[in-house]
């Protein structure tokens, strides 16, 4: 005779009514103390277990009115406000700048060498912005491994904005039409390239421990969709885009490319849900591309310095 060691819960079983669990919704306080959301937003959240049933949204604010600090300065002591506008990807902020500067004074160049080295610290930046967003998501979920691995390399990069600038976040790195090209050493590309291999290692733990992971799916597949018309409407982009299948990246638009791009071999991915986990994944292949981005662009440096050496 077969027996289940699990007992079967029917809760039509039970004579008494009284008897059975009556579960409450609970509300939930998100922010604005949480130190992702630190006076920008205030979310306050009718649960109902895990599922959210009602949101309350109070915005609130994050700049100190530096757009109007910048009206008394001139372009370039601007430019280290960009670094706290947005404090993860920091250096792309800075890029956005210039390029605006750039565009003003008919000065674009998409070959120079400092427009490589853009292009390498951009994509840097972008490792460290999806390290941190995968991390601290994991976390919050459930998974506490992936947080140390990739804070781990977030520290590695950190070093490499500290090498060219002095500082481990806030760089002020980038120049409108330069940088400052003798912080570009040849021991610090190979430190680079070396970053580079070994961080393969460490996304693919982060892919073998989340990706097919059952709890990590559950949370995430068919968890924060929206529509193509509510994309448009609210003006996503990047990721937010790509994952419902909007083919959509600036660095392969021939008519808006920007920095090195255009002279590179890489891919953009999409999504076809539209959900936290599509978002996951763009992620994760995007951070491979990046890495792969990384190496043209220092064989292509080093080419160059080795050319100049021989003439």
């Amino acid at each position: 005779m077969n027996r289940s060691i699990f007992q079967i819960w029917q809760p039509n079983n039970f004579k008494d009514e009284t008897t059975l669990k009556k579960l409450k919704t609970m509300n939930l306080n998100v922010g604005p103390q949480h130190p992702a959301a630190h006076g920008v937003l205030r979310l306050i959240v009718q649960l109902n277990g895990e599922i959210i049933e009602k949101i309350d949204p109070h915005i609130g604010l994050l700049h100190r009115g530096t757009e109007k600090l910048m009206e008394d300065k001139i372009y370039l002591h601007s430019l280290p406000y960009f670094d706290r506008f947005d404090y993860v990807s920091m250096l792309i902020q800075e890029h956005a700048y210039c390029l605006a500067i750039e565009s003003l004074l008919g000065t674009l160049n998409y070959s120079a060498t400092f427009v490589q080295i853009r292009t390498l610290y951009d994509e840097i930046t972008r490792i460290l912005n999806h390290l941190l967003a995968i991390a601290c998501h994991a976390l919050d979920v459930g998974s506490m491994s992936p947080i140390f691995w990739a804070f781990e390399e977030r520290e590695k990069l950190m070093e490499f904005y500290e090498r060219v600038s002095g500082a481990r976040m806030h760089a002020a790195f980038y120049r409108p039409n330069e940088v400052n090209l003798k912080a570009i050493s040849s021991f610090l590309l190979e430190d680079i390239l070396d970053f580079s291999k070994n961080c393969f290692t460490t996304l693919n733990e982060i892919h073998n421990t989340l990706t097919y992971n059952k709890i990590w799916k559950q949370r995430l597949v068919n968890v924060g969709t929206y529509s193509h018309e509510t994309c448009i409407n609210y003006g996503l982009t990047g990721v937010m885009s790509r994952s419902i299948g909007i083919k959509r990246d600036l660095r392969l638009d021939k008519l808006e490319t920007y920095a090195n791009y255009y002279y590179l071999n890489f891919r953009s991915f999409v999504g076809q849900n539209g959900d936290s986990y599509d978002r996951f994944l763009i992620r994760m292949n995007e951070m491979t591309e990046s890495l792969n981005i990384i190496n043209q662009v220092i064989n292509k440096i080093t080419k160059h310095k080795t050319q100049k050496k021989n003439k």
